[in-house]
């Protein structure tokens, strides 16, 4: 579910996927990615401020650059790995 702002950010966002055992979803880059490609043509910007609004959410800056969208803003690392092949 998104909707525009309310001041503080440009857009809003939650998700809820009980049916999958996920009763909120965190910030996340690749919900992100899809939301900025849909709402900057509706709102004419290519940078926005979006927020994930859930007990633990937050905020992601989102910026249209061509065929990709860049992410910004504070993040917390919560796995580190390395994948080998």
């Amino acid at each position: 579910m998104t909707a525009i702002g309310d001041g503080e950010s440009d857009v809003v966002s939650r998700c809820f996927r009980p049916a999958v055992g996920i009763q909120e979803d965190l910030v996340t880059g690749s919900a992100h990615c899809t939301l900025a490609s849909w709402w900057v043509p509706r709102l004419q910007r290519a940078d926005l401020l979006a927020e994930r609004a859930s007990p633990r959410g937050g905020f992601v800056g989102t910026t249209l650059a061509q065929d990709r969208v860049l992410l910004s803003w504070r993040a917390v690392t919560v796995l580190r790995g390395r994948l080998s092949g």
